[in-house]
């Protein structure tokens, strides 16, 4: 009988079947953390939106980054290819 699997490996097989919706959650938990460090401190709202908006900004530059890391992970090991190639014909003779 196999052995239940834990939160641990359940929540990495998650991560690892939705490696986009990873790296747009953590940019949205990003953000709406400096939103809230930025509003709990004693600064005047002008300081405090131009500092959310540059968190914000290296947050999307961060997340733009971890986007195109696991595009290139997919494509490297061919995941996305074969997640795709039951919706293709085999109209590719040249191909493997």
């Amino acid at each position: 009988m196999a052995e239940p699997k834990s939160t641990f490996e359940s929540a990495r097989e998650w991560v690892v079947d939705h490696k986009l919706r990873t790296v747009g959650s953590l940019w949205l938990s990003g953000i709406a953390g400096s939103i809230a460090y930025n509003w709990s401190r004693p600064k005047k709202t002008s300081v405090k939106i131009i500092h959310a908006r540059l968190h914000a900004q290296a947050l999307t530059l961060a997340a733009l980054a971890g986007a195109a890391v696991v595009e290139y992970y997919d494509h490297r090991t061919g995941k996305k290819a074969d997640q795709y190639a039951k919706f293709l014909p085999n109209s590719y003779p040249h191909k493997d």
